[in-house]
């Protein structure tokens, strides 16, 4: 056997490999040259350290999320559900944990301040944010409770946001099931802190104030003009009711319509939902501050819905308040019941997934379209108010025909820029 280590004659040295290029002149490196290769290979590096550390923080996310799933009664969501109309329940919750509660009260019991019910159609052209008043006096239907207790009996008549102090939020949506008759296999609740964090993460919102805000209960002072809200400023815009309007609830959706229409022009104009950055920042706020349900907690779902969502023109993105009235007997006094011959119309839509178009802002009290100098019309009272406890009878309930809601009907679309007022 030839021993490869032995040394070569001259004559072997003389032979050159076939292909090889005895006589070929090697080309120096120019320091140019050397210093670019680092820097592609540093920044290659970077890159995947960075989407290392991404996968990670988004598993973190991910399991953070989970960890605090709400289960909702009802039978189990799967990802063929995200293919027809989807129905989620946005509950803002009053919880003051992770905030300065000198600034709201330091109150213990937790009741939904926000109840905002999202449609979004099957063919993704339409999509609509009805919003319930929090003094909303409804039958409550007998929930076992989604947050630890023991749950509660079905009662006549009850405020709709204390359905999540007595039950969880689960029993917050079992209600608007019963009131609307839509299946919301979806839910999400976002507490004090989550507005504040989120606010941040997108960069404040750009909001348009008509008249001067000065609320003693909130501390919000805010002058004439447009502001960019985040932080605590956007929570207490949120929540002012007795800066706008006439200091009622109904006033204060009026005023929560002109910060979210804003904010989806915003994450619709600037790409929000394309951006890594902001998308990270924003689900971090949100596992930091949220309860999903177990169906909402997987990402592929929230991403089928946000991409649902990205699909709807602002102009067909409907907000809407169900009509209610107030000046109910004692011991109903300084709440409201819905009007339920025309929140029928509504909730019938709903159900049949069909378009509801709101073509020309018609607010109420506590905003106005940009540019216009007319007060918001009163709110109609309706022919025949039930008593409480007491719905319409369904005969009485308007057929659900056009795409367009009557004059009554109070909201706005994504399109139309409102100013708190």
């Amino acid at each position: 056997m030839k021993n490869p280590f032995a040394r070569k004659n001259s004559a072997d040295l003389n032979k050159a490999p076939k292909g090889f290029a005895r006589h070929g002149r090697i080309r120096v490196q120019s320091k140019g040259s050397a210093i670019g290769g680092l820097l592609v290979k540093g920044l290659a590096a970077v890159l995947g350290a960075t989407i290392a550390v991404a996968g990670i923080s988004i598993w973190d996310i991910s399991n953070s999320i989970r960890a605090n799933g709400i289960e909702l009664k009802g039978p189990k969501v799967t990802p063929a559900d995200l293919k027809g109309p989807i129905n989620m329940l946005l509950i803002g919750s009053d919880s003051r944990a992770g905030t300065n509660s000198h600034i709201f009260g330091s109150e213990t019991s937790v009741l939904a301040d926000v109840e905002i019910l999202i449609h979004i159609s099957e063919d993704r052209k339409n999509a609509v944010a009805l919003s319930f008043p929090r003094d909303l006096m409804v039958p409550w239907p007998a929930c076992p409770s989604t947050s630890g207790g023991s749950g509660y009996l079905p009662q006549s008549l009850g405020q709709i946001n204390a359905t999540i102090a007595n039950g969880g939020p689960g029993c917050t949506l079992l209600t608007i099931e019963q009131l609307t008759g839509v299946k919301i296999p979806y839910l999400a609740t976002i507490n004090f802190g989550g507005v504040i964090e989120m606010s941040n993460a997108i960069g404040g919102v750009d909001v348009c104030v008509a008249r001067p805000i000065h609320d003693q209960y909130t501390f919000l002072n805010l002058a004439a003009g447009n502001h960019n809200l985040k932080g605590m400023q956007a929570l207490q815009f949120l929540r002012t009711r007795h800066g706008v309007g006439d200091g009622s609830d109904l006033s204060r959706i009026s005023n929560q319509q002109v910060f979210l229409t804003s904010l989806l022009r915003k994450i619709k104009s600037e790409g929000v939902l394309s951006n890594p950055i902001q998308l990270y920042s924003l689900a971090n706020a949100a596992a930091r501050n949220m309860q999903l349900s177990t169906s909402l907690t997987d990402v592929n779902t929230m991403i089928g819905i946000a991409q649902a969502l990205k699909s709807v023109d602002l102009e067909k993105m409907t907000f809407l308040q169900v009509p209610s009235h107030g000046g109910l007997p004692a011991p109903y006094s300084g709440r409201v019941m819905p009007n339920y011959d025309q929140a029928n119309l509504i909730f019938q839509k709903l159900v049949a997934d069909e378009p509801i178009i709101i073509e020309k802002a018609n607010t109420g009290s506590g905003a106005i379209a940009q540019g216009s100098t007319a007060t918001a019309s009163p709110t109609p009272t309706p022919s025949k108010s039930p008593l409480p406890g007491k719905s319409a009878s369904p005969s009485a309930t308007p057929s659900p025909t056009a795409s367009a809601l009557p004059e009554w009907a109070r909201g706005t679309n994504a399109a139309t820029t409102t100013c708190s007022g």
